[in-house]
């Protein structure tokens, strides 16, 4: 964890918006804590399967799991469910270590695999063979389904589920071995097929997959199922409380089922309501798609809701940290407003970043009766919420570039930017008035405006109390850097894609590219992850495409409202 990353940890709290709450599951752990349920101890851990980048859903899980741990003075794991080598890849292992990282968290020294277990794993297995509480099956996956029978007809017994131990035991070592193909037996455990819990209808505990882990290698032919190798990974690392989202409720009877059975150490599984986001989709199945079929441009896609798509975008760790806790914990499932994760970032951005000036979309403004040749250094502030954050010296010339949207031909009612005959302020500079309207010959469009400036209006300057209603941002075209702005959108058209035929809702106009960008000078210091707010347009961070000379800014989010309060000069 880097020092920053600390200092904004243990800041947190005193600098939070909105104070902590206690919710259900702190609740819990504060009686455990008074019974001295597990003598007093608190410890967590987020077991991440590798098989897809992380989102903002698992940062939620990240925030409450490792929070938790911190607040209560105790330890958290990350331990990667590693059981299925069909779907997981290295690069999974090493993306979900950088996030964690990056939303301020450490691990330290408890770094787990379930395939760390698979050698325990399979005697737990013999073991239970051993009690005649599983059993080896020949069914095919289809025939176990219909054997399970529905939640209002009772299943059926496996015609396999009375060979005795000695047979199982054969039968169980044999796979391991290698000696049956795919999919052609399976271990089940032997509970209750007339169970009203569909799980406990006897459910598989280890499949047979021919598969190369991205760990063990061959050394496996037969890999445990996630509800076989969750609890009991979670007792061996001496987990206390098993955190995990509401799907696993109905999972919670069969995990205790297996770690008493065991008798080994027996967590308690608390679960909670998933997080959920407007204008958002957060299956990793859905995202693979996303990115297999070419919609966004890779997992770290800044209109992805994965942890590296809002970083690369320029979210801050501290922003979602803020968001996971305004979101809170719930045991009913609920859809957070996306507004809410991008007023987050507004409230920390606008006390960290610096304000520069940018023209998104460039028109040529020229100052007639400036005098030629001459460069003013005016003084910029940097971030007027942050006085320790200094100032910036802006050149100023003859030649400017503005907005194209702070000029119009035929203003609209209350309309104070600029237009023929009107005067605006320019930031930081003096007050101009537009004389005239140069036009291209060949399409009739606005190329250049010509005005006048008054010098008795410098800003900061005591000689001139003459005000005017509009001021505008501006850069030096001397002096201008020459960049490319992507202007993200959301994702989704639909407040609920989930709803529909989620990829109908999928917005084309979520991305706009604009090459001709002109930026202030001191934005060629910049390096990737750094972030701005460009006045009066929103916020935006360096991407790592950047290259010298060839600077691209992603718009993180916008401002407040189109038109933000800007400083009196």
């Amino acid at each position: 964890m880097t020092m920053e990353n600390k200092k904004s940890l243990e800041s947190d709290k005193a600098n939070a918006e909105i104070p902590e709450r206690k919710n259900f599951i702190r609740e819990m752990i504060d009686e455990d804590l008074k019974t001295k349920k597990f003598a007093g101890k608190v410890h967590t851990r987020f077991p991440p399967e590798p098989n897809g980048y992380l989102h903002i859903g698992h940062a939620k899980s990240i925030c409450l799991n490792f929070g938790l741990a911190r607040d209560y003075h105790g330890l958290c794991n990350l331990r990667f469910d590693d059981t299925n080598p069909t779907k997981e890849e290295q690069e999974y292992v090493e993306s979900i270590m950088r996030d964690v990282r990056w939303l301020g968290f450490d691990w330290e020294d408890r770094l787990f695999y379930a395939s760390d277990y698979f050698d325990q794993l399979y005697e737990y297995a013999v073991q239970l063979i051993k009690k005649g509480k599983a059993y080896v099956c020949d069914l095919n996956a289809d025939q176990i389904r219909d054997y399970r029978g529905t939640l209002t007809e009772p299943g059926k017994d496996s015609p396999y589920r009375m060979r005795t131990a000695d047979e199982n035991l054969n039968l169980f070592q044999r796979m391991r071995n290698g000696e049956f193909p795919n999919g052609s037996r399976t271990l089940r455990a032997r509970i209750d097929m007339k169970s009203p819990n569909l799980n406990l209808r006897d459910p598989v505990m280890y499949r047979i997959l021919f598969a190369t882990h991205h760990r063990t290698g061959d050394k496996w032919c037969i890999y445990p199922m996630y509800d076989w190798a969750h609890g009991q990974s979670d007792s061996i690392e001496r987990i206390t409380h098993s955190i995990c989202t509401l799907e696993f409720e109905n999972h919670r009877r069969l995990y205790d089922w297996c770690l008493e059975e065991l008798g080994i150490h027996h967590p308690q599984q608390i679960e909670f309501a998933r997080l959920n986001i407007t204008y958002t989709v957060m299956s990793k199945r859905k995202l693979l798609e996303l990115v297999e079929e070419g919609h966004v441009k890779g997992w770290d896609d800044p209109r992805m809701p994965t942890i590296s798509g809002l970083r690369r975008r320029g979210y801050t760790p501290e922003s979602i940290r803020a968001f996971a806790d305004r979101v809170g914990v719930a045991r009913r499932e609920n859809t957070s407003d996306a507004l809410w994760l991008e007023e987050c970032l507004r409230n920390d951005l606008n006390k960290r970043a610096p304000r520069v000036m940018a023209v998104l979309r460039p028109l040529k403004l020229v100052i007639e009766n400036y005098p030629d040749g001459t460069v003013e250094e005016l003084e910029g502030v940097n971030n007027p919420e942050e006085p320790a954050m200094g100032s910036r010296k802006l050149p100023f010339s003859k030649v400017l570039y503005i907005e194209q949207d702070d000029f119009r031909e035929v203003p609209p009612k209350k309309y104070f930017r600029l237009s023929p005959g009107a005067e605006v302020r320019l930031r930081y500079a003096y007050i101009i008035k537009c004389v005239d309207v140069v036009k291209s010959a060949a399409t009739g469009e606005v190329v250049e405006l010509r005005c006048t400036y008054d010098p008795e209006t410098k800003s900061g300057s005591t000689q001139s109390a003459r005000k005017v209603k509009g001021t505008i941002h501006w850069v030096s075209a001397a002096h201008a850097i020459n960049a490319e702005a992507r202007l993200y959108d959301r994702l989704f058209s639909a407040e609920y894609p989930d709803r529909e035929n989620w990829k109908d809702s999928i917005n084309p106009s979520s991305l706009e590219v604009l090459r001709e960008c002109k930026i202030e000078p001191s934005l060629a210091k910049a390096t990737p992850q750094d972030r701005f707010q460009f006045e009066r347009l929103g916020y935006f961070s360096l991407d790592d495409d950047s290259k010298e000379g060839a600077l691209v800014f992603n718009r993180a989010v916008t401002l407040r409202d189109t038109w933000a309060k800007i400083e009196k000069s």
